[in-house]
């Protein structure tokens, strides 16, 4: 029988870890042994997992302050595992799409992704390990979407970053991928697809006729992290039940 995988002993960053798919990569972490920093901007959120999940390390801190990341991955690290989840969806029409929103979006999506990866594989570097860093991003990045212009575009450059990235830290025994899910069933997921008429519309060009669960992204995550995907790097893993193909 096949061993589940381990990640004992390993430090793992996992961002967005308040809420959702970044709080389940956490836990699912913790429980394969790896010593876990989930980062959150919102304190009830990372206390609430703290209570869940007594041996994961807490931090919070606002993506979007670069001064303050610095200070508190420097204190936290370093780290073998990052998971970059965190992400800000301004759902806008393009001829509405507003200065705020995109900045936000930008700060978010792609400059923290940047940001933190660079802190993280400086680190890595540092000690001379191997590391894996996975970055959350969407079936919107490879697909326009009705009021999605801020979104899909940021997704897009997320996409990108992560397959230069993969080149320049290649070298460093450091492996970068995305993993890409179609809607995933989280709280706020089943909260903005209750509607059957707007879900329906969506569902009916999945070829598996279904959205995703959290544990379909988390698998597909924790694969990408282990060593058993060692020769995988600059791929885009899409968890879409074959939506791109439809």
């Amino acid at each position: 029988m096949e061993q589940p995988l381990s990640f004992r002993g390993r430090r793992a960053l996992v961002t967005g870890a308040g809420k959702g798919i970044g709080r389940a990569v956490a836990v699912a972490l913790g429980r394969a042994g790896a010593r876990v920093t989930a980062l959150s901007r919102t304190a009830a959120d990372l206390e609430s997992l703290a209570r869940e999940c007594p041996g994961i390390e807490t931090l919070c801190v606002d993506l979007a302050d670069w001064e303050a990341v610095e200070a508190a991955l420097g204190a936290a690290g370093p780290f073998e595992l990052l998971v970059n989840n965190a992400a800000v969806a301004e759902l806008q029409p393009f001829l509405q799409v507003t200065r705020s929103a995109l900045q936000r979006s930008l700060d978010v999506n792609f400059g923290a992704v940047l940001h933190v990866s660079q802190i993280v594989a400086r680190q890595m570097i540092a000690q001379g390990v191997p590391g894996a860093i996975v970055n959350v991003s969407s079936q919107a990045s490879k697909r326009a979407l009705r009021d999605h212009a801020v979104y899909c575009s940021t997704k897009s450059a997320l996409d990108m970053l992560s397959k230069v990235m993969a080149m320049e830290l290649g070298p460093h025994k450091i492996r970068v991928n995305t993993v890409n899910p179609t809607v995933v069933m989280t709280d706020m997921g089943r909260i903005n697809w209750s509607d059957p008429q707007k879900s329906a519309a969506m569902i009916n060009r999945i070829p598996l006729g279904k959205f995703a669960e959290v544990d379909d992204v988390v698998n597909s995550i924790l694969f990408l992290l282990s060593d058993k995907s060692a020769m995988t790097t600059g791929s885009s893993l899409m968890i879409d039940g074959g939506f791109l193909v439809s």
